[in-house]
């Protein structure tokens, strides 16, 4: 079974979107999510972009509040921007909450999605496959 993987951001535009696309094609055995404390409705055009580019984009990803998630048992909830992360809710269970800041790139060119793209594969993965014990 799956471990259950929520990214959590402000907008859920780009670092959730991107973080939520690389962990479902890069790391077996997690079903990852995404969502925003206040989603802007949209993904960015350079979010989707670079995951197209990557091979991992998929047309189900699109921006989405917290409610929307709400009711499925996360085993891993990442804050990866410091909003997200003053802000987040109160997860039921023993839901583990971390935090992995990186860099919005919104507004910026599309370097800064291909960077976030970057650190979140090489960083990310590694993380959530040590807090989830699949090392």
């Amino acid at each position: 079974m799956n471990k259950k993987v929520l990214i959590l951001c402000t907008g859920n535009s780009c670092r959730s979107i991107i973080a939520e696309a690389v962990l479902n094609k890069y790391v077996k055995g997690v079903e990852a999510y995404s969502s925003g404390v206040k989603a802007s409705g949209k993904v960015n055009p350079n979010a989707k972009e670079v995951l197209i580019k990557d091979g991992s984009w998929d047309e189900k990803y699109h921006s989405k509040t917290i409610d929307k998630v709400m009711d499925i048992d996360f085993d891993l909830v990442v804050t990866v921007c410091d909003n997200a992360k003053e802000s987040c809710p109160v997860f039921p269970g023993h839901t583990k909450v971390i935090h992995v800041g990186y860099e919005d790139p919104d507004g910026k060119n599309y370097s800064a999605f291909l960077k976030t793209l970057k650190l979140i594969k090489m960083e990310l993965i590694v993380i959530v496959k040590q807090e989830l014990g699949l090392l």
